[in-house]
């Protein structure tokens, strides 16, 4: 990728951006619900979302990588990295053990937070939630006429497809379903429900980024939405090579703006920065917990 560093350079945090204000963090949030009320806007959740509210799942890629180090002794060069682990092993358990821990770790029902539920009662043609666990399906589940495409690994089921749709009662659906919802959760890593599809191993990544450029593992109906929307990314990392690709990918051809929450406890890398820019986000520096509290105000 163009945006590759080497790894010490990946790693370096930024000197600290200047907090925002309350005054800042309110026109800002101002902002982005006019955009979400008006419909112009569509949410890309990491797992800082999941974290809002205490859960018993893992609610970050460093989380996750612990979890798995619990189960098997893992190498060294793979620990702490959620990827790297899952594919070691995938390799040396079978993909079956895997996705049983996967499903240990998710197993807890986790019950919407606030944001979650605020989110949902916006009817938004597009809702991109990038983390494995259930919540914001679960929020959705008093509206009508949604529907949820998961990202799948291919691998195990030796398939063509890139997605899999699933109705509110949790049965897989038509593709042509996805085309008439109200509003799409689209679930580009997978979910735990409603049937334990996780894209997470590095082998799933090969499979998934060699097409991506070309948008092919992107859902048509999500591209056609996307183009007359911009994203607003909340409880996001981009850290890593893998999750500025998806999010590129994802946003691609977008109407914009670009909007992004930068929790100054994690200052941003240099790669970061600059895909900050990149996607020409306003961004706004300010703890996740206090902003998503604002948004999910009534």
């Amino acid at each position: 990728m163009s945006d590759a560093l080497p790894e010490q350079l990946e790693e370096s945090p930024q000197p600290p951006l200047t907090r925002a204000s309350m005054a800042e963090a309110r026109a800002f949030v101002d902002e982005i619900r006019a955009g979400l009320q008006s419909r112009a806007l569509a949410p890309y959740l990491g797992p800082g979302v999941t974290a809002f509210q205490p859960s018993a799942v893992p609610s970050s890629n460093e989380n996750l990588a612990e979890f798995l180090g619990k189960k098997v002794a893992l190498p060294r060069r793979v620990r702490g990295n959620m990827w790297a682990a899952a594919q070691y092993i995938e390799s040396q358990r079978h993909r079956a053990t895997l996705k049983l821990w996967l499903e240990e770790a998710f197993r807890s029902p986790l019950e919407p937070n606030v944001l979650h539920r605020r989110l949902a009662r916006y009817g938004l043609p597009l809702i991109v939630d990038t983390w494995y666990d259930s919540a914001m399906r679960r929020a959705l589940a008093d509206q009508s006429g949604w529907v949820e495409l998961q990202g799948i690994s291919r691998a195990p089921i030796a398939e063509q497809r890139w997605v899999r749709a699933y109705g509110a009662d949790g049965q897989e659906v038509a593709m042509s379903a996805a085309d008439s919802a109200a509003t799409l959760l689209y679930k580009p890593i997978g979910s735990i429900e409603p049937a334990s599809n996780f894209i997470i191993s590095d082998s799933d990544y090969v499979e998934v980024l060699t097409e991506i450029d070309i948008q092919s593992p992107i859902p048509d109906v999500v591209q056609q939405r996307r183009a007359s929307l911009g994203f607003v990314f909340l409880g996001c990392r981009f850290n890593e090579q893998t999750l500025r690709t998806y999010a590129r990918q994802v946003s691609k051809r977008s109407k914009g703006p670009n909007y992004c929450v930068v929790d100054p406890a994690q200052p941003p890398t240099r790669p970061e920065q600059r895909f900050f820019k990149e996607l020409n986000m306003k961004l706004l520096n300010y703890p996740w917990s206090e902003f998503f509290a604002l948004l999910a105000d009534a």
